[in-house]
Parts: structure tokens; C-alpha cells; sequence
């Protein structure tokens, strides 16, 4: 589900989409070089020469590319042509790194490896093919439809790693997925894009292996299937015996994340394999939000909820960049990059909600050092049409200081650089500020009256705080730790967007606390208090693949400093 279960907005999404196609240096020149124009839409495109796991290669017994539409489009939405405009340069000029720049790493480095490799050979070991392992009993289980989440997932951070004889293990297991043999009547359109889709497609990217791109197609057909009702508005999930006979609907109160997070894995799959259907089904979708993203009771912004299948935007009073919503608006820039600035759309609907988040949701907490800093919190629409801002942080919304910042980048927008450096700097502070070195998933904080007038006021304080948390959090209202690398994911854009090892070093603490309290035998765990001293309470969770994405995270923030 969107963020509300989701461990990860995206690491997939927003972390190996963003070293393929923005962070790493084009093979064709450096940063400030035109991208030819096969980078952007290969309609010949032939896949990667590699040949691990082809010989092992099982075809899915249930072919959903075969299946004729029951609501079949009338004509398809081509990917957009011509030559992708020049972008702006995104990435720090990092110099190249030195011996000596290298050795103050290695420790460092070393740290991550072993955390990684302990990990993954625990799953190896307990869970192999699973979904995921339960970090404290080590046993393997299955939570998204058996089809080895958790070795999915981990498939880009092997390469990475360097781990290459475990990646070519992990493909070729790969190969032999099945995706219509499962114990599940139905899939999750959002998780199952993220995790699965999004996993294969970044492995391929990076190894050009193309069993994985084979294996992508696949289930990007079967998800496809889930588009196939009366107005080509995906549901929640993709029901296989009402795919089959034409009976899926959209959904009446759905996420509004979740038909809208699927953008980058659709698009890139249309343009690996230059069949226009998955581009043309996720881009139906983007229509609608360009016609209602300025009538919905908060214009500029998509509510929480919405009804797919009436086409209603306007009738829920929620907003949030949170849980719900969240990768809804991650995603807007990152598809105008993907697509090399040739459809103005995304650039359109960005630019629109970064304006409206920017003044309707970001807050200024009131602290004792006066820290200029950022959080989001949330919106309330009453019924004289007034948006009531609710303080309220979650861990989730970390992800928008990345989002700001490179929106700032790519749309040469400076102010926006520099409110992702205060959103991100306010999760750190929010980390930094509790006892475990970690920030709960919920909290209160008291805002100031205005980003520029924040002096501390410590009766206010006394009348509204909580004397026994930091000075400046009200409540600590859902103290767990789920694992989300949200903050850490905008630490990573940050440091490479400006270059300042402030964001290293934070990293490395951030990374620190996170394994000094989750470490179990076999990976890490979700905690339920970060409030508390002392011994972490552990739970035999880690929502797939957090011993993968945890070390990756760190490693490529503070390790794997110039791609």
C-alpha cells in the first residue's frame, strides 16, 4: 500500500532510478552533453546481451500478454519523439577522489559490506525464494504474493555491492519465477509496480542482463491486465479471475498514490521494450490528474483519497505529501527527466503542487537553537474552504527534501534547493533529537507563526509540550521505527547535489543508530519505541527486504561517492 506499508518510497524509484538516469555519468560524455536521442525511446530496442539464467529461463503457465482487452483502447498514446532537450546540470562537480580521501572511507565502507553481506546471507540461508525473513525467528514468509520480494529487491543492490556471483545467482532464480503460481487470488497494483516491476527494471538497467528484462515483461503484462476496466483506470488490486473475465472496476476511496506511482516503471518498461501499451495505460492516468489537479478543494494538490472510478477528486478535504499521497508527487519530477523534457505535463503539474506543498504544508517547528529548518505536515480543507495546517510529521514525508531539490535542480528553481536542504536538515535534527538517534514515524511539533519570525518561546513550550520528550516535539504520537530510509534517501540527493560533507557525516550517524538499535541475528528489525533508553523493544518484522535496503542506502550515500 502507499507508504502506509511501504518501507521504501521507491528505493527502486527513488534510489537506483535516480544513479541510473540522472546521478550516474552518461556514458555518452559528462554532465552538461546532450542525450541522444536512443536514451529516451528505442522502438528497436534489442535487450542486453547478457545470458544468466536464459538457459534456465520458465515461461509464466499463464500468459497475460495473450489476453484480449475487455475495454480495449482505440487507438494507443505513443511515447513522445524527437531529441531530449539538454537538462540542467544536476550532480555536484565532485574532483576525483584521492587515495587519502579513500582510506578515511574504508572503514566505513567495510561497515556497510558486512551489514549487507549478513543480510543477504541470512535470507540465502533461512528464506531463499521467500518474501521475506522475519528478523528475530529467521524463518522465511510470504507477504506480496511469493515471488521472492526480498531477492527481487536486492537484485541492483548486488551489483552495486559488487557482489556479482550473487547477482547472477539471484537472476537465475529469477528466471524460474512463475508469476501465475501463487497462493494469492489477487495482486497489489502499487507494491507489486515498486517492488517487483521497479526491481527488475534497474537490475536490467545496470547489468543488461535480459532474463530480467524478460521476466519485467511478463509481469508487466499481468499488470497491465489490472488497466483493463470500463474508463482504463487502474484499481488496487489486479483481482485474476475478474481480469480474466472483464469484471475489475476502479475503485470508489482509493490512495491517491497508488494508481499514480507506477509511472516510471510503465514508461521505462515501454521504452526497453517499445510496446506503447504500458506507456500509453499510465499516461491515461496522468490526464486526469492534469484535468482536476486545480478543482479539488485544495487546487494545485491531489487529496489523499479519491474516487477512480466516478473520476472524483473534489470530495475529500485531506492533503498530504505523507502516507497516501506521498510517491504521487516524487514521481512528477522524476518523469520529466525520464522523458528528457519532451512532455511539458510533468514539468506543468510539478512545478503547480512544489507551490502549493511549499505554502500550504511545509512548517518551521519552534526549537531552542532556533534551527532554520523544514517539516510537512498536513492539511485540513474546512467547509469555508480555509486550509487548516496540522503539524503533525511523519517519517514518510522525508522524502521531500530529495523531491525539492532536485525539482530545484531540474527546473532551475534555487529556492527550492534551498528549502530541501531545510527539510532534509529538519529530519536529521529530528533524528539526532531522541534518545535511539531515530525519528518516530508520527509526531507533533509546536510551528512558528512564520518561517522568519521563529524566536523560542519556552512558555508556549510549557503549555503544549511534552516535558518528556525534546524540547519542540509536542507528542511522539506513533513512536515505532518501521525502517524507512526516506530520510536517509534525501541525505544521498543532497550530497550530491551540493557536494557538503555534512550530509556524509550525517548519513554515517544516521546509519550508525539505525543498526545499533534494529541489529538482530539475521537482519534488522522494526522497533517499536525510539523514545525509549536503553535496549530496543525489536519486532519480528522488517517489511521485505529492509536488511537489503538499509546497508545500500548508507553505502550510497556515504560510500559510493562518485559514480
Amino acid at each position: 500500500m502507499p507508504r502506509f506499508r511501504r518501507p521504501w518510497r521507491v528505493l527502486l524509484a527513488s534510489i537506483a532510478l535516480i544513479v541510473i538516469f540522472i546521478y550516474i555519468p552518461p556514458p555518452w560524455g559528462g554532465a552538461d552533453d546532450k542525450m541522444p536521442d536512443s536514451t529516451i525511446h528505442r522502438p528497436n530496442f534489442s535487450p542486453g546481451e547478457g545470458t544468466v539464467g536464459m538457459d534456465q529461463l520458465v515461461k509464466s503457465s499463464f500468459d497475460w500478454g495473450n489476453i484480449s482487452p475487455h475495454f480495449p483502447v482505440t487507438s494507443t498514446i505513443p511515447l513522445p519523439t524527437g531529441r531530449p532537450l539538454l537538462q540542467p546540470k544536476i550532480q555536484y562537480g565532485f574532483p576525483t577522489e584521492t587515495r587519502a580521501m579513500r582510506t578515511q572511507l574504508d572503514s566505513h565502507r567495510i561497515e556497510v559490506s558486512k551489514a549487507f553481506q549478513k543480510c543477504w546471507k541470512n535470507y540465502k540461508k533461512y528464506a531463499w525464494m521467500k518474501d521475506e525473513i522475519a528478523p528475530i525467528s529467521g524463518t522465511g514468509k510470504d507477504t506480496f504474493g511469493g515471488f521472492a520480494a526480498t531477492l527481487i529487491d536486492a537484485l541492483d543492490t548486488l551489483w552495486i555491492m559488487g557482489q556479482k556471483d550473487d547477482f547472477a545467482e539471484a537472476a537465475k532464480a529469477v528466471a524460474m519465477i512463475d508469476w501465475a503460481k501463487t497462493t494469492a487470488t489477487s495482486l497489489n497494483m502499487f507494491e507489486t509496480t515498486i517492488r517487483h516491476l521497479g526491481g527488475l527494471l534497474a537490475a536490467y538497467d545496470l547489468s543488461h542482463e535480459k532474463v530480467l528484462l524478460v521476466k519485467a515483461t511478463e509481469l508487466g503484462d499481468l499488470l497491465y491486465a489490472g488497466f483493463d476496466t470500463p474508463n482504463r483506470m487502474p484499481g488496487f488490486w489486479v483481482d485474476f479471475e475478474k481480469a480474466k473475465s472483464g469484471g475489475l472496476v476502479a475503485d470508489d476511496h482509493q490512495p491517491s498514490a497508488s494508481p499514480y506511482t507506477m509511472s516510471l516503471e510503465f514508461t521505462r518498461l515501454s521504452q526497453l521494450t517499445g510496446d506503447f501499451k504500458y506507456y500509453d495505460a499510465i499516461t491515461r492516468v496522468t490526464q486526469q490528474l492534469q484535468q482536476h489537479q486545480n478543482v479539488t478543494l485544495l487546487p494545485g494538490m491531489w487529496p489523499a483519497f479519491i474516487d477512480m472510478r466516478a473520476l472524483r477528486f473534489d470530495q475529500d478535504n485531506y492533503f498530504t505529501i505523507g502516507a497516501m499521497a506521498d510517491s504521487l508527487y516524487e514521481y512528477l519530477p522524476k518523469m520529466h527527466a525520464l522523458l528528457g523534457s519532451l512532455d511539458p505535463v510533468y514539468e506543468t503539474l510539478a512545478k503547480s503542487s512544489l507551490a502549493v506543498i511549499n505554502q500550504y504544508i511545509l512548517f518551521r517547528p519552534m526549537l531552542p537553537n532556533g534551527a532554520d529548518v523544514l517539516f510537512a505536515g498536513d492539511v485540513r480543507v474546512n467547509d469555508q474552504r480555509h486550509a487548516d495546517m496540522n503539524a503533525e510529521g511523519q517519517h514518510l514525508s522525508c522524502f521531500a527534501g530529495g523531491m525539492f531539490a532536485l525539482s530545484g535542480r531540474l527546473f532551475e528553481i534555487e529556492d527550492y534547493v534551498d528549502i530541501g536542504a531545510k527539510l532534509t536538515k529538519g529530519c536529521v535534527y529530528a533524528y539526532e533529537a531522541f534518545p535511539t538517534g531515530i525519528m518516530p514515524e508520527y509526531f507533533n511539533m509546536l510551528p512558528c507563526e512564520s518561517r522568519a519570525n521563529c524566536a523560542w518561546d519556552e512558555e508556549r513550550w510549557k503549555q503544549n509540550g511534552n516535558p518528556s520528550l525534546p524540547k519542540g516535539f509536542k507528542d511522539a504520537r506513533e513512536p515505532a521505527y518501521l525502517l524507512r530510509p526516506e530520510a536517509i534517501e534525501s541525505v544521498f540527493i543532497m550530497y550530491r547535489i551540493t557536494g557538503q560533507k555534512e550530509y556524509q557525516d550525517a548519513a554515517w550517524k544516521m546509519f550508525q543508530a539505525i543498526m545499533k538499535a534494529t541489529e538482530t541475528e539475521f537482519g534488522n528489525a522494526a522497533i517499536e519505541d525510539v523514545t525509549a533508553t536503553g535496549e530496543t523493544t525489536k519486532k519480528d518484522s522488517m517489511e521485505v527486504c529492509l536488511s537489503q535496503y538499509l546497508p545500500i542506502t548508507a553505502a550510497i550515500v556515504m560510500v559510493l561517492t562518485h559514480l
